[in-house]
């Protein structure tokens, strides 16, 4: 997009394009997001940015009516495969605050100061830069949404000392910690959560949503102990427990009913799924969204994949009745691989000999799903272990920021992967876009469908499902 276009995108307030660029204001200093309801500013006091970070960097402050932290993250991370995409989806992930630009820099086979020179000419922002915004927006959520005590947000958002912390939030939001804390809706009264009890949130998306056909596939495939979908079509809850760097993570992720039909089968047109998250240590937020996030497939852009897709015949009747499919992702890479390999009832079998049990059970849900690492070591022999050793030497690289086409070659090199698998574990695992699965409509797709061909593949089994019910 050029200038004008994003101009134009502006002033009609279009939603499409939050999280793909935010905006400027000179005269006032503040940035937004495309779809800010204020009053549009004249062309020529408005900047544009690729990201928040690269704003805040020159000098704007957050705008507190459109929330531009609060938006979806842009799909093109998702898509691309270069250094760039992979730096993003790692510094998303919270390796950067985990492990600095160096571990980022390993990760990526690069130098930090490649890492950084990259960015910076792309996005206008580095790596320190991308993760202090994401470390501004975690610590929001936890100001507006828990008690926790203001000394306790700022490690808990990944900043180094208090001093850091109140200069961040006073450059990017213009206002102190207990000011921000009081500008959440209900004010200073608002109940709040916990991480024992459970910090509510709202995970943004792009676009319509088809909720139904995603808490289908997570309902028919949830392991018990370490999943659980409750309620009926149109009203569940998917809950499970998550291992994360810190901790672990017992969450909760609601399916929006559809306002026109009042069943979640329709596209919900409301921006958000609700969520709940409790967290045994806070600094795991900004991953435990993260990851959610990857496996509702939440940073996607359905008008993009639904344009793309119903220019073929044969898909745009099936793009017609469901607007916005999304292609789930995984919460965790490493138990998506396994179950790839395994299937639900291997999976059942590997969280009742090996699973990890929860010091305290939380509904149905008792235990985590074994690490690699236990499984290597308790069935070695075989396409499970082989696979399972691969995770946990590193063999097998699943991470956000792993090569995707490196990744799919060391899985071949190991016994009983077969392509099917394969293509599961691209599509699932590593959140690819585009996969062409094995078998009927056979491998010869039409190029038309990419770089969307994954959800192609969706839209196919979901209405073959849809006609054999």
């Amino acid at each position: 997009m050029d200038e004008d276009t994003r101009y134009e995108a502006v002033r009609s307030r279009d939603a499409r394009f939050d999280g793909a660029f935010f905006f400027a204001v000179r005269t006032t200093g503040i940035y937004c997001r495309p779809s800010c309801p204020a009053v549009t500013p004249k062309r020529r006091n408005v900047r544009f940015f690729r990201t928040a970070a690269a704003a805040q960097g020159s000098g704007f402050r957050a705008c507190r009516r459109c929330r531009p932290d609060a938006v979806p993250g842009s799909a093109e991370w998702n898509v691309r495969a270069d250094v760039v995409g992979r730096a993003m989806r790692l510094i998303g992930d919270g390796v950067v605050d985990r492990e600095g630009v160096g571990g980022l820099a390993d990760r990526l086979g690069y130098s930090a100061r490649q890492v950084q020179r990259q960015l910076t000419a792309e996005l206008g922002a580095g790596p320190v830069a991308l993760a202090r915004a994401q470390r501004a927006h975690a610590a929001r959520t936890l100001l507006q949404t828990t008690e926790l005590p203001i000394t306790e947000i700022a490690f808990a958002s990944g900043f180094a000392s208090v001093r850091q912390f109140n200069d961040t939030v006073r450059a990017v939001y213009a206002t102190t910690p207990s000011g921000l804390r009081e500008t959440a809706p209900g004010g200073r009264g608002a109940r709040r959560g916990s991480p024992a009890a459970g910090i509510p949130l709202r995970l943004a998306h792009r676009g319509p949503y088809r909720a139904g056909p995603v808490f289908d596939l997570l309902e028919r495939e949830s392991v018990p102990g370490v999943e659980e979908v409750t309620g009926t079509p149109g009203a569940r809850t998917y809950r499970r427990t998550l291992r994360l760097p810190y901790g672990h993570a017992v969450v909760a992720v609601d399916e929006p009913t559809d306002t026109r039909t009042g069943t979640g089968s329709g596209a919900h047109p409301g921006g958000w799924l609700d969520a709940r998250l409790r967290l045994t240590d806070p600094r795991d937020l900004t991953t435990a969204v993260q990851r959610l996030r990857r496996l509702f497939d939440l940073d996607a852009d359905p008008y993009a994949v639904d344009e793309r897709l119903a220019a073929d015949p044969r898909l745009a009747p099936l793009v017609a009745a469901r607007p916005g499919l999304r292609s789930p992702g995984a919460a965790d890479p490493a138990e998506a691989a396994l179950r790839a390999l395994v299937g639900t009832d291997g999976a059942k079998r590997l969280v009742r000999r090996y699973g990890k049990a929860l010091d305290e059970p939380s509904g149905g849900l008792t235990h985590l799903f074994p690490e690699p690492a236990v499984l290597a070591a308790a069935e070695p022999g075989g396409a499970l272990g082989a696979l399972a050793a691969a995770l946990a030497d590193g063999t097998v690289r699943l991470d956000p920021g792993a090569d995707r086409d490196e990744a799919e070659a060391a899985l071949r090199a190991l016994p009983g992967t077969e392509p099917a698998v394969i293509a599961t574990i691209r599509v699932r695992a590593l959140a690819d876009p585009d996969v062409a699965l094995p078998g009927p409509p056979g491998p010869d797709v039409p190029d038309e469908w990419r770089p969307w061909r994954s959800y192609a593949f969706r839209h196919l089994l979901v209405e073959g499902e849809s006609r054999n019910s």
